[in-house]
């Protein structure tokens, strides 16, 4: 007697969207306003990658929709502890594999970290193996006007990365900028990539640009035209997808794991409902981790739901760390469960509903000063200089701040 063998599912032209900017660029918010123009009877996917070990934002997203996500056809997969652009192929593969297999999604988004280079992951899915799986669309970047006012962000790599990988560029946060400073903008992106389409973002209107009664409108005319992005194709990856067909092996390059990356650091994918489930199992609470990557410390605590932190005291706690890039968490406090979303252009809190646990991560931006205008100074000397001027927290310390603000 045979044993029947069940046919495996073969997934074709899953319409797929990458949506990237820097650190603290906005896409959460854009992310939601994607999902809020999800029509009730198509299931989707949303795929994280946070840079850090906690998972804190499927939390996020999942406490700034106004029902449940099963209920609204939304699955949510997060891949922790690494970069999937820049560790392997390997997460990035099984991440995407089991939400397609577990969830047969009729749409996938794909959020990578803030801190990646967009260009790896596009080389990824390039792959021959994905060419038939998904159908990629427009790449959306996300963009901060307030990040783009200052040099660091202007001339830094990465921040410019996401802008050339682009095909279309949301502008958020541009309140501050006045004419001639959003001219200057629109000629910086052009430079680095003339062919995007650029939409600014209705949320970065200011009061003199809208009236109460036009207001709605141009919030809808922006939704409308955000949500249209998502069915177009992209030019980004399908130039690349020409490049890795003639050029197999070249398309390859820069997916290896570097020995200091994150590739060493254990990492996770789970869904939100399993994430929870991990962490009402898990005995080893309270958890802190931290490690050094690129240019930024990151730091992350999960603590047991019981304990409850003063809200102001953590607020003031949290904004005087030094150096800080972004702060996300969902907490228990003195005001309830909220959710904290920082970065140094906004700063959101909002409540939400009881969680299994508290989760708060930091990412703080490293200082490599070092004193170049000592005389007949070793290379040596000089390397451990820089390592050294970079550990300037105390985390132990920061532990037990932490802890005292417990109630």
């Amino acid at each position: 007697m045979s044993i029947p063998v069940k046919n495996p599912i073969i997934f074709q032209n899953i319409p797929c969207t990458l949506v990237t900017g820097f650190l603290g660029a906005g896409k959460t918010t854009v992310i939601n306003q994607l999902l809020a123009t999800k029509p009730n009877d198509e299931r989707w996917a949303l795929l994280i990658n946070e840079f850090g070990r906690i998972g804190i934002d499927g939390a996020l997203l999942t406490s700034s929709q106004d029902t449940n996500l099963e209920q609204k056809n939304i699955a949510i997969r997060e891949v922790s502890g690494g970069c999937i652009c820049c560790t392997s192929q390997l997460p990035l593969q099984i991440a995407i594999s089991r939400l397609l297999s577990d969830h047969h999604p009729q749409r996938l988004l794909i959020e990578p970290t803030g801190l990646a280079h967009p260009r790896e992951l596009i080389l990824q899915l390039s792959a021959p193996h994905w060419q038939t799986a998904l159908k990629m669309n427009a790449v959306i970047t996300v963009l901060s006007g307030e990040q783009w006012q200052q040099i660091k962000y202007r001339d830094h790599d990465g921040f410019q990365a996401h802008v050339r990988d682009a095909d279309v560029l949301i502008i958020n946060r541009y309140v501050q900028l006045d004419t001639i400073e959003k001219q200057a903008l629109v000629e910086w992106i052009t430079k680095l990539n003339s062919q995007v389409k650029i939409i600014w973002a209705a949320s970065g209107l200011t009061a003199s640009e809208t009236t109460a009664s036009s207001d709605s409108l141009v919030t809808d005319a922006y939704s409308s035209t955000l949500n249209d992005q998502l069915n177009q194709p992209s030019s980004i990856i399908s130039n690349q997808r020409k490049v890795s067909i003639s050029n197999p092996k070249k398309s390859m390059i820069g997916l290896q794991s570097p020995a200091n990356s994150l590739a060493t650091v254990p990492s996770s994918s789970s869904s939100t409902d399993e994430t929870k489930a991990q962490a009402s199992a898990d005995s080893g609470l309270p958890y802190r981790y931290h490690e050094e990557q690129q240019d930024f410390q990151l730091a992350g605590w999960r603590l047991p739901a019981h304990y409850i932190l003063n809200a102001d005291d953590l607020q003031n706690w949290l904004l005087a760390l030094p150096n800080w890039q972004r702060i996300k968490g969902v907490v228990h406090t003195s005001d309830g469960w909220l959710q904290i979303n920082f970065n140094p252009g906004s700063l959101t809190t909002r409540t939400i509903d009881p969680q299994t646990d508290s989760r708060l991560e930091i990412i703080l931006q490293l200082d490599n000063a070092v004193d170049t205008n000592a005389a007949n100074t070793d290379i040596e000397e000089t390397e451990n200089d820089a390592k050294a001027s970079s550990i300037w927290i105390d985390w132990e310390e920061c532990d037990r701040e932490l802890m005292a603000l417990v109630i």
